[in-house]
């Protein structure tokens, strides 16, 4: 079982939901990433997705596709992410790590490498935007291998056909992109989220996360109430970008966001 499984299984006993922050690997500057992963843990994060950093993330917004263009203006690259990952699991054994980025650097390492490497890395999971599972045979094979999970999005315009045949290579959670759009795009239905996430479990057993659009308390525990994770990016890469004169007040800003994200998420369902 892996520990995506393992936490998920623990965590729906207990009627928790996971809380999923995502940032971009070396923004706003390489030394403070490991920090920063830590210090969100410690304010309730259950799942980090780490962003790998790309030239042309093609589906995020504005905000996110700049925290990419810093962490290169410093040099990181896929090797460097499974860097921090093992640094990361220097004090952290516990909690999953998931790889969120684009098909090239994948390509350019090699599937079967970047397998291996993901795995003695320990990192749980993989997302790749950009690779649909018609096209992901021979990575989804080396990921079976090396016990890495594929996780894969679906969005509020995937038919149930189509969502049949990604839920059939799914592994960990499904993420479903709650609006039509990029990262960071505002007008959240959550009543229309919730019907997309009641359609979904008539076709699989994997928890859902939710994530686009989710920037405060209020949101994500509305969100929490229909799916079993919420994943919340462009908000926090926002915050460390106004910050970049004085990084810890952006760490600090992060850090209580996600607290109060994590207090609103775990108090009792009940009327707004």
């Amino acid at each position: 079982m892996s520990r995506l499984a393992e936490k998920f299984g623990k965590w729906k006993q207990a009627g928790h939901k996971a809380l999923i922050p995502y940032v971009v690997a070396g923004d706003p500057h390489p030394e403070m990433t490991v920090p920063l992963m830590h210090a969100m843990v410690e304010a309730g994060a259950d799942i980090i997705e780490l962003g790998v950093p790309f030239s042309d993330p093609m589906a995020d917004g504005p905000v996110i596709a700049l925290g990419h263009e810093r962490a290169l203006q410093h040099g990181v690259s896929l090797r460097d992410v499974l860097t921090m990952v093992r640094q990361f699991r220097e004090r952290d054994t516990s909690t999953p790590i998931v790889l969120m980025g684009y098909l090239n650097p994948v390509e350019a390492m090699g599937y079967a490498t970047f397998a291996q490497l993901a795995a003695s890395s320990a990192v749980d999971a993989v997302l790749i935007v950009d690779m649909p599972p018609e096209e992901a045979g021979e990575l989804l094979s080396e990921l079976a291998s090396a016990q890495v999970d594929p996780v894969f999005l679906l969005a509020p315009t995937t038919t149930m056909e189509r969502a049949r045949k990604i839920v059939a290579n799914a592994r960990g959670y499904l993420y479903y992109v709650s609006l039509k759009g990029v990262t960071g795009s505002a007008a959240l239905d959550v009543d229309e989220v919730q019907h997309r996430v009641e359609q979904l479990r008539t076709l699989t057993t994997l928890p859902v996360a939710v994530g686009f659009g989710i920037r405060d308390a209020a949101t994500a525990r509305r969100v929490s109430r229909c799916a079993e994770a919420v994943v919340v990016g462009s908000i926090l890469v926002q915050l460390l970008a106004d910050s970049l004169s004085a990084p810890a007040q952006g760490v600090e800003a992060v850090v209580n966001l996600l607290r109060s994200m994590r207090m609103a998420m775990d108090q009792e369902d009940r009327p707004e």
